[in-house]
């Protein structure tokens, strides 16, 4: 059998039976024959066996060898030819005494390379656990691909409706673990298109020649000889192929090769569908963050058109030292609205001084405001400064302002017009440089109708007013709100959750339908309880404590005729996960695994 022999390191032969149609010869361990030799480059050369002869030939200019001392980069060998590549000599015998080694046909031969293959596989797995960036395990896949079946060159192709073939090239290697250049120009569209097509592995040892291929003009300009090609499945869905092939070399691969690709290529499709999974996921919560910033202004969320005048109302204000009321129900972020005026005013340096007069008893309210003296009433110990004082210079926020007594409303008023505080127990007036904000959740014109709270004071306060809206007529600002709320408390309460996917539909659907009657405040205690309570991926109507939308109450369900509830159903829920995408029907398909064409007919239905 012919075969290449050299001395080894012990001073015994070594001899290399030639049994491939392609013998690769280098440094590397992948190689077929390994030259352990500084001078020998990974892949020095190849040797390809065509009827009748064997070729020698350079992998690159770079590494060329001798034969007869001269320097060559491509040569017949003959036998008895001595060979020298780096500086190792090595002896060409077309026949000798040798014993026939295993055809690759051969129970041997077939075990080793099922072996081979197992030991590669493994290591690509390992790398799996331990590395996180796609590309350098999507080239490594290849890499290892390419080694096992000595094929030329490798590639990944992903499927990209936007691109105009359909695909796109996303690795191309070659035998040397080297990218591969100008990719697009090597690969055959014919045999591509018949994996995405059939959705079946193709292989060919002799594509030009191919009856399948003959009128390609891909494969007669390629000039194409072995070719495997097997597509990536995930549950049905095509996100690929892996294409390998070499165009010298007729007939190198078989059946067996075909069968250890399918192997790489289904845990490629699931490796690749995972990373393309996790990038949506990326790309959906850094759009949302984006949006976020978009929405918000300073720490309050919200786009609707009637929070857009308010932060455009709040900008005007903020610019002069006018009284402000801020007016809405409990929980709407009256004091967020007040902390914005004054962060935005000149002032913003100045202190923040919040007060809530309603929680304040009636007999030190006076005390708290404006400060006391010592000795001014039993436990007076020593001088006391009030809000007014504490806040002289920024912005005093007079939270719950209707809940002040009447004769406090008369000191207040003072202060205000003559911008002095008199502390509790003195005489002597103090000047107080402060801007006033304040703010109610009653009805202040309807408490001076009934004689409850001053009407000079109500105008004095009320300057500018800047009323809120509640949470249930804000729109989708509740979804955007939920969303930062999971944001910020997800991680604190143990769960690891993506804002953009943390609801599924139906959830979504409960905030958007629930009238929230404690406004922002609510819906923070009810995601907090949702991140406590859930036990699946996403937060649940039942993990909010809100009540399914109508017609997906499984407690009491509606009685339809069958097809009429499916129908109904599946256009409601449709309806949800477009919602759920922004509007993209493209990945609202992709995520209920039908055919963009079946969305717009669920649409169309639903605009009848």
């Amino acid at each position: 059998m012919p075969h290449l022999s050299h001395i080894g390191p012990d001073g015994d032969p070594i001899v290399h039976p030639l049994v491939r149609r392609v013998t690769t010869i280098g440094a590397s361990p992948e190689c077929d024959i390994v030259l352990a030799d500084v001078d020998v480059a990974p892949t020095h050369c190849t040797l390809l066996h065509e009827p009748g002869r064997y070729r020698l030939e350079a992998a690159r200019r770079s590494t060329p060898f001798y034969v007869g001392g001269k320097k060559l980069r491509s040569h017949d060998l003959r036998h008895g030819d001595i060979l020298r590549i780096g500086s190792t000599e090595l002896v060409f015998s077309a026949i000798d005494d040798l014993p026939d080694a295993p055809s690759r046909n051969d129970e041997a031969t077939h075990d080793a390379l099922s072996l081979e293959a197992m030991r590669r596989l493994q290591q690509f797995s390992q790398m799996l656990a331990e590395r996180t960036e796609l590309a350098p395990l999507l080239e490594e896949l290849i890499d290892q691909i390419v080694g096992l079946t000595r094929a030329q060159k490798g590639f990944l192709v992903l499927a990209d409706p936007e691109a105009p073939s359909g695909y796109r090239i996303c690795v191309a290697r070659n035998l040397d673990r080297q990218p591969v250049d100008d990719p697009s120009d090597l690969l055959s569209d014919k045999i591509i298109r018949t994996v995405i097509e059939t959705r079946a592995p193709v292989i060919s040892s002799d594509a030009y020649s191919d009856e399948r291929f003959q009128e390609s003009l891909s494969v007669i300009n390629l000039q194409l000889s072995s070719v495997m090609c097997a597509p990536l499945l995930v549950r049905d869905e095509l996100i690929g192929l892996i294409y390998v092939g070499n165009d010298r070399v007729r007939d190198l691969f078989r059946q067996e090769q075909l069968e250890l690709l399918q192997v790489f290529a289904a845990q490629a499709a699931l490796f690749v569908k995972n990373a393309q999974l996790l990038n949506e996921l990326r790309t959906e919560s850094r759009h949302l963050a984006e949006r976020l910033d978009s929405m918000r202004f300073g720490e309050i969320i919200g786009s609707c058109p009637r929070m857009v005048e308010i932060y455009r109302l709040v900008e005007k204000v903020a610019q002069t030292d006018i009284t402000v009321l801020v007016t809405g129900e409990t929980g709407t972020g009256k004091e967020l609205i007040a902390r914005e005026i004054h962060n935005r005013s000149p002032r913003a340096d100045g202190p923040f001084v919040t007060v809530n007069c309603g929680a304040i008893p009636e007999n030190l309210i006076e005390s708290e405001l404006f400060g006391h003296v010592k000795g001014a009433f039993t436990g007076a110990h020593a001088d006391q400064k009030g809000k007014f004082q504490a806040a002289d210079g920024g912005t005093l926020f007079l939270d719950e302002v209707g809940e002040l007594p009447l004769q406090l409303q008369v000191k207040l008023l003072r202060a205000l017009q003559e911008k002095t505080i008199v502390r509790v127990g003195d005489t002597k007036p103090i000047d107080v440089d402060i801007r006033i904000v304040a703010a109610t959740n009653r009805d202040l014109a309807a408490a001076v109708r009934e004689g409850t709270f001053r009407e000079d004071l109500y105008f004095r306060l009320n300057v500018i007013g800047i009323h809120l809206p509640p949470l249930r007529e804000r729109g989708d600002d509740v979804l955007l709100i939920a969303r930062y709320l999971v944001g910020r408390y997800a991680r604190e309460y143990g769960r690891d959750l993506d804002p953009a996917a943390a609801f599924d539909p139906l959830a979504i659907e409960a905030l958007r339908r629930f009238d929230w009657p404690g406004n922002i405040r609510q819906l923070e205690n009810h995601i907090k309880k949702a991140l406590v309570l859930m036990e699946g991926p996403h937060i649940t109507a039942r993990d909010l404590d809100l009540a399914p939308p109508e017609g997906f109450d499984e407690d009491t369900p509606r009685i339809l005729p069958l097809a009429e509830a499916r129908e109904r159903w599946q256009r409601q829920y449709v309806d949800y996960v477009l919602r759920l995408n922004d509007g993209n029907r493209t990945k609202t398909a992709r995520d209920l695994g039908v055919d963009p064409r079946t969305i717009f007919r669920y649409l169309e239905r639903a605009n009848k």
